[in-house]
C-alpha cells in the first residue's frame, strides 16, 4: 500500500465514521439558511453586527500589539490600522444600517471580480469538458453583482441575509450529500 493511498483511505475512513455528524451539521445549516432567507432583515443585521464585533476585536488586538513593534514606520502603521479598525467596529455597532449598505456594496463588487475571474478561468480551461460550468458560474456572479448594484442601496437591508441564507443552504446540502455518499458499511 502506497503512502498516498494510506492517507487517502485514512481520511475517507474518518469521513465515513463522521457521516452522521456531517448529516446533522448539514441539516442544521440548511435550517439556518432557510431562517436567514425567511428573516433577511434579522440575518443581515446579525452579519453586520458580527463584522462590527470582529473589527472591534481585531482593532483592539492590533492597537495593543502595535506598542511591541520596533521602528517608527511599522509602529505608526500598526497603530493606525488598530485605530481605524476600532473606529470601523464601533461605527458598525452603533450605525448598523450604514454598515449594511457598505457590506452590500462590497459583496456586489466582490461578485463582479469573482465573476470576471471565473470567466477568464473558464476560457483558460476550455479544452476540458467542465469549462462550461465555470463559465456559467462566472456569468451568474456577474448577473448577481449587477442586480445588487442596480438595487443598491435600497436592497442593503436584506441582500446580505438572503445571500448568506442561499450559501448556508447550498453548503448544508453539500454536507448532506457527502454524508449520504460516505455512510459507513452496515
Amino acid at each position: 500500500m502506497s503512502n498516498a493511498s494510506f492517507i487517502d483511505s485514512l481520511f475517507h475512513g474518518r469521513l465515513r465514521a463522521a457521516s452522521k455528524k456531517l448529516f446533522w451539521i448539514g441539516l442544521a445549516t440548511v435550517v439556518l439558511g432557510i431562517a436567514a432567507i425567511a428573516f433577511p432583515f434579522i440575518s443581515t443585521m446579525a452579519v453586520t453586527l458580527l463584522v462590527g464585533w470582529l473589527l472591534l476585536i481585531f482593532g483592539l488586538i492590533t492597537f495593543i500589539n502595535s506598542f511591541s513593534i520596533q521602528g517608527t514606520g511599522p509602529f505608526f502603521g500598526g497603530l493606525l490600522l488598530g485605530l481605524l479598525s476600532l473606529a470601523a467596529g464601533f461605527y458598525l455597532l452603533f450605525h448598523p444600517v450604514v454598515g449594511e449598505t457598505a457590506l452590500t456594496l462590497m459583496v456586489g463588487m466582490i461578485f463582479m471580480f469573482q465573476g470576471a475571474f471565473e470567466i477568464v478561468f473558464a476560457f483558460e480551461t476550455r479544452p476540458l469538458k467542465s469549462w462550461v460550468g465555470m463559465l456559467l458560474s462566472g456569468i451568474a456572479s456577474i448577473v448577481l453583482s449587477v442586480l445588487i448594484m442596480a438595487g443598491w442601496p435600497a436592497i442593503s437591508v436584506v441582500a446580505v441575509g438572503i445571500l448568506l441564507g442561499v450559501d448556508f443552504i447550498s453548503t448544508g446540502f453539500g454536507f448532506i450529500f457527502v454524508s449520504q455518499a460516505l455512510k459507513p458499511a452496515a
